[in-house]
């Protein structure tokens, strides 16, 4: 009788266990994140990418209100919509990515279609008949036959892509780069814009940003097919990070290129002189290519800037100065070179629009005749303005229930929010876009001195292996999170911000590696992993297994230029380095194959001057994967 008792004790506690875990499951708050927007041609119905929501809403445009939402099998991260508006194409990321095709008449999944991994920025080609996919982590593109639904080719691209779009005859696709591919050390280093021309399917021409240029968000081609435009970070990396007046540090930028001639006209930074435009984000025109509608989401504002001032503004100036000829030493642009550094060229032909306090995060954009419809990622919100009005008035539209913010959620939005840096410049993002990991540019912080720039660190795991810093100079992640607020956004915040913030960054999860095979190491990696926890190589001496560093510091032998001797350099972690290239403290290996043969004289980090070419390869392969 007893044991029976104990039995239904046991079956009712288990019972009351399973219910309080149902019970804290369903209480977490489930938050949509809108952040990529399509609409339908008539004008009527705008989808929305719910991306941490997994879901499409679908907002009906005069009832103001969602009509239907649509499941995901995993984030919607884009949307691609065709001419009749009868398909909408939506990338799912994940490892394996689908982009799921949706029949908006019935509003359910009529096909998968397979791509990349991390899948987005879907763009159909004019014709409707092959859709575009930007493979992000497998720095490629795919080019998919919508007929026969099988994918034609991958096209290589340079970095990261995470938007495209395609000309009005079809003929070129223009590929936006998230970050650069070169050294760290180096004079010039930016981002590109790839050409792909679409019948030969390759890249025919790279368009190369300013130096610094970087954090490439959107880019978009006008309804005449005239002009394209990309949005970026034009960062001053070079500068010693002593203060943030005037953009000394970040700029936020929009770059028009010329279709005809496939060249860049100009850059022009959507800042004011006393008040920054952090993190330009979607992209929008006007039906008649007059407008440019630009979100920015840091400072939670849109800029809209009228397309025919602005050519003109920069067709008065020449490409350099003509001997004789008198010219305006007032003026801040006086030949085309100056106008990436003119923080006044807009004024006169642009209106920075500020959303409500609520609205936080704006990112995708729409223009739907004089009103410009914007995704609040924070907010869970689509946002409506006529940008024409004098006094223009916002309208707010939920897309769910409002649900509170969990700290880790606060800390997320602190962390992409400018309004905690001095005058709106940048947010913590700038410098560490893609979920706090890096944007790949060496920066001279103060915290080491002045003099000695380092290469950007992710901030994966960061609380769990101190000291951070490339130097190990801040004793915990905990203490950089606070100094960093004090010293690169020049604010003092109230303590519940940074606590926030560190709350997500403890949050943040490994993604897998692009060179697993079905998630598993491949053959070349798994010859690599012996290599890399063999003594006589070394390599788990120093990044043992589990976080992959042994939180020491040491003189490797990788002293630069701008170094004192017997300097010691943090040992970081290997774990998903596949993505935070260049490499080591100052960026001077490009690759992770530098690393390990023209980077490491003396064999101080590692035993690999006796490996050949082929064990190079594998041991790279494998911490590639990882």
């Amino acid at each position: 009788m007893k044991f029976y008792v104990k039995r239904l004790l046991a079956v009712l506690a288990l019972g009351g266990i399973l219910l309080a875990v149902t019970q804290t499951r369903a209480a977490e708050p489930t938050y949509l994140s809108p952040e990529a927007l399509a609409v339908s041609p008539d004008g009527k119905t705008i989808f929305v990418a719910c991306l941490t929501g997994h879901r499409v809403a679908v907002f009906d445009v005069a009832g103001g209100k969602i009509t239907r939402t649509i499941a995901m099998p995993d984030r919607p991260t884009g949307l691609a919509l065709s001419a009749d508006g009868a398909r909408l194409y939506v990338t799912c990321a994940s490892p394996a990515s689908q982009v799921c095709v949706i029949d908006t008449a019935s509003g359910k999944i009529a096909e998968k279609l397979a791509a990349g991994h991390s899948a987005q920025g879907p763009v159909l080609s004019p014709d409707g008949k092959t859709l575009f996919v930007c493979n992000r982590f497998n720095d490629d593109v795919s080019v998919i036959d919508l007929a026969s639904k099988k994918e034609l080719r991958r096209v290589r691209v340079q970095r990261e892509p995470v938007a495209a779009a395609v000309t009005a005859d079809g003929k070129f696709l223009l590929v936006a780069n998230l970050l650069h591919t070169t050294r760290g050390d180096a004079d010039n280093v930016a981002s590109v814009v790839s050409v792909i021309d679409v019948a030969a399917g390759k890249v025919v021409k790279e368009l190369q940003l300013p130096n610094g240029s970087g954090s490439l968000n959107d880019i978009r081609v006008s309804p005449d097919g005239k002009y394209a435009v990309v949005t970026h970070l034009l960062s001053r990396f070079h500068l010693p990070t002593t203060q943030l007046e005037r953009g000394w540090m970040n700029t936020n930028a929009k770059t028009l290129i010329d279709l005809a001639k496939m060249e860049i006209i100009n850059t022009v930074l959507l800042d004011n002189v006393d008040s920054g435009a952090a993190n330009p984000w979607g992209i929008a025109w006007s039906a008649d290519s007059k407008t440019i509608v630009v979100a920015l989401s840091g400072t939670h504002e849109i800029s809209v800037t009228e397309l025919p001032g602005l050519l003109a503004k920069l067709a008065k100036l020449p490409a350099k100065l003509e001997e004789g000829k008198p010219y305006d030493y007032n003026a801040a642009s006086r030949i085309q070179a100056d106008v990436p550094n003119d923080l006044s060229f807009l004024v006169g032909v642009r209106r920075r629009i500020r959303l409500p306090e609520a609205e936080r995060g704006p990112r995708g954009v729409v223009v739907i005749g004089n009103k410009a419809y914007m995704a609040n990622y924070f907010s869970d919100t689509l946002s409506a303005v006529d940008f024409t009005s004098q006094y223009p008035k916002w309208e707010s539209f939920p897309l769910g229930p409002k649900q509170p913010m969990t700290k880790a959620r606060q800390g997320e939005l602190h962390f992409h929010d400018a309004s905690i840096c001095f005058q709106g410049w940048q947010s913590c993002s700038s410098c560490h876009p893609g979920d706090a990991r890096v944007d790949a540019l060496n920066w001279d912080l103060l915290n080491d001195g002045i003099g000695n720039p380092k290469n950007n660190k992710s901030l994966l795991y960061a609380h769990k292996t101190p000291p951070a810093m490339s130097m190990g100079v801040r004793e915990t992640a905990q203490m950089a999170v606070r100094s960093g607020i004090k010293h690169i956004l020049f604010t003092v915040q109230p303590e519940e911000i940074p606590t926030a913030i560190d709350d997500y960054l403890m949050r943040l999860k490994p993604v897998p590696s692009p060179r697993l095979v079905k998630g598993k190491l491949s053959e070349a990696a798994k010859r690599g992993e012996k290599l890399f926890k063999d003594a006589k190589v070394g390599c788990a001496t120093c990044h043992p297994g589990g976080a992959f560093t042994d939180m020491k510091s040491y003189d490797v032998g990788t002293k630069g230029r701008f170094d004192k001797p017997g300097e010691k350099y943090d040992t970081p972690t290997v774990l998903e380095c596949w993505r935070t290239a260049p490499y080591l403290h100052d960026g001077s290996a490009a690759t992770m194959r530098d690393v390990l043969t023209t980077s490491n004289k003396g064999d101080l980090h590692g035993k690999t001057s006796h490996l050949t070419p082929q064990q190079i390869d594998d041991l790279a392969e494998y911490i590639l994967s990882l």
